[in-house]
């Protein structure tokens, strides 16, 4: 394939930023006294690509990355719905023939997003948050199932293959691979409220297997992540043997990240009041409780698996004070392990831009609204 004049640019620009990256102060992978083998890395996700229809999709203005940059963040994950980047009709449900059609220009607007990253000294986690066969969130209609169809995996992985082939020439400590988003199997893959959990782990080996052997026959040292089980909250040490670093989530207790959210409550008016800690009928849920949840992941750590909060954050509707208590003691947590984070958007209900929170007095910042306590909360962790 041709490469256009801005694609050789691009490749250009992040050849010089990764042989750059090596005068830079950076959190090595070879510090000896972590005993996280991954970077702490602390950012946030940006979602223009987590629509399946680009047309959707929620740029990232250049600011944005600014400002990132200049707070003292270094990390930023872009979940992306696979059909974002093909050329298909998206009036109708996709079809097997069509999940390789992809398309150069699509493409290329990823590539000014990691671009962007780059040049600002940002690590990047790519992500298929929707991929072949597969999305935690219910109402698309896939051709196949990537946990149990052949023919899905195979699909998978050439995606895996072409972002591999494309950014070969960045190093592992600007661009990482997060294979895909929170795998799950719901009862209904048509209804968001339907039941469900984890996936069968044999399967997730097969899949994670496959594809990062697809990603290291291109570039052995390219670094691969898994994201937990179950929505991504479980840890999985049945995947401890492949190369492989793991994903958990800062969601816990979800009642209180998720407060009132449309997508989890089917009356989310309904729903009890919050505080912090969170009061369970006889028990209590305080920090110590949020220190027992993550102990498996503690465990992966202890035993040599590199962890990452690859999201984190909570819903607009928790009351403010509820919101910073309690993820006060997430991040506290995630340092005591060494973990970094990215919290779920910049900008947008969860983010520290224009959150739509109705009971924080907001900071006018170059005409965007700005969370400013919330900064300061993610700040004193850098």
């Amino acid at each position: 394939m041709n490469l256009s004049d801005s694609r050789r640019d691009f490749m250009k620009k992040a050849a010089l930023a990764t042989a750059g990256a090596s005068l830079l102060p950076y959190s090595s992978f070879s510090e000896v006294k972590r005993k996280n083998k991954l970077p702490a890395w602390k950012g946030f996700n940006l979602l223009d690509f987590f629509s399946h229809n680009p047309d959707q999709g929620r740029p990232t203005k250049p600011a944005y990355i600014q400002w990132i940059a200049d707070w003292g963040f270094d990390f930023v994950r872009v979940p992306i719905s696979y059909p974002s980047y093909l050329n298909i009709d998206r009036s109708r449900p996709i079809r097997p023939d069509e999940v390789l059609n992809f398309d150069e220009s699509r493409l290329e607007k990823v590539d000014a997003l990691v671009e962007r990253a780059i040049q600002h000294g940002l690590h990047v986690s790519l992500n298929l948050h929707r991929a072949p066969g597969f999305c935690i969130n219910a109402g698309f209609e896939e051709p196949y199932n990537l946990w149990k169809d052949q023919e899905a995996l195979e699909a998978f992985c050439a995606h895996w293959e072409m972002w591999a082939k494309r950014y070969r020439g960045i190093s592992s400590k600007r661009l990482s691979f997060d294979l895909v988003n929170e795998p799950f199997q719901r009862e209904n893959p048509n209804d968001q409220h339907s039941p469900g959990g984890p996936v069968d782990v044999v399967d997730y080996h097969r899949v994670a297997k496959a594809a990062l052997e697809t990603i290291k026959s291109v570039k052995k040292s390219r670094l691969v992540i898994a994201d937990g089980n179950g929505g991504g909250g479980i840890a999985v040490p049945e995947l401890a043997d492949l190369d492989l670093s793991q994903s958990c989530r800062g969601y816990h207790p979800f009642p209180i990240s998720h407060y009132k959210a449309s997508w989890v409550y089917k009356d989310p008016e309904s729903v009890p009041p919050v505080d912090w800690p969170l009061q369970q009928g006889e028990n209590s849920l305080d920090i110590d409780n949020i220190r027992n949840y993550y102990a498996p992941w503690k465990a992966l750590i202890d035993q040599g698996v590199g962890v990452h909060c690859g999201e984190c954050g909570c819903y607009n509707q928790t009351p403010h004070e509820v919101f910073l208590g309690w993820f006060g003691d997430v991040l506290q947590v995630l340092k005591e392990m060494e973990v970094g984070f990215g919290i779920w958007e910049f900008s947008g209900a969860f983010g520290v831009l224009n959150s739509g929170r109705k009971d924080v007095v907001y900071e006018d910042w170059y005409g965007e609204k700005l969370d400013r306590k919330f900064l300061e909360l993610l700040k004193a962790q850098i």
